[in-house]
């Protein structure tokens, strides 16, 4: 076995290759190949993208991004509610971790761009406080 390091999109990964002999190789093209794993687990998803159409991708001063990409499991606040700085405004589900995206500073939600369940891209803006 030789092991190679890739990069694919910008991530590397570590691969073990298995050399085999030529005759290995004409009797295993001419077999009926065994179904392979699936690529795609080795390789990390695209972004999805979003569901709501009405999420900006770039916003104001106040307007707070998604880090990644995921998907929304709470909504804490509403338009209008009061939020102080570091309050969570919405959960963010991404690699099966819960991520608080809290308020960057005190004030009032002016806009949401999300709902629960909204499965949204990385640099989409979730929501905005003035």
């Amino acid at each position: 076995m030789s092991k190679y390091k890739i990069t694919l999109n910008g991530k590397a990964y570590e691969i073990e290759v298995e050399e085999i002999s030529e005759s290995e190789a004409k009797s295993a093209s001419t077999a009926k190949a065994p179904a392979a794993a699936p690529v795609a687990k080795a390789v990390p998803a695209a972004a999805p993208a979003a569901k709501s159409s009405a999420a900006p991708v770039s916003g104001g001063a106040g307007s707070v991004n998604a880090p990644m990409p995921g998907t929304i499991l709470r909504v804490n606040k509403n338009v209008g509610d009061s939020v102080n700085a570091g309050e969570s405004v919405v959960v963010l589900e991404a690699m099966k971790m819960e991520n608080d995206i809290n308020s960057p500073k005190a004030g009032v939600v002016k806009a949401l761009y999300v709902n629960k369940g909204d499965t949204v891209a990385s640099g989409q803006v979730l929501f905005e406080v003035e």
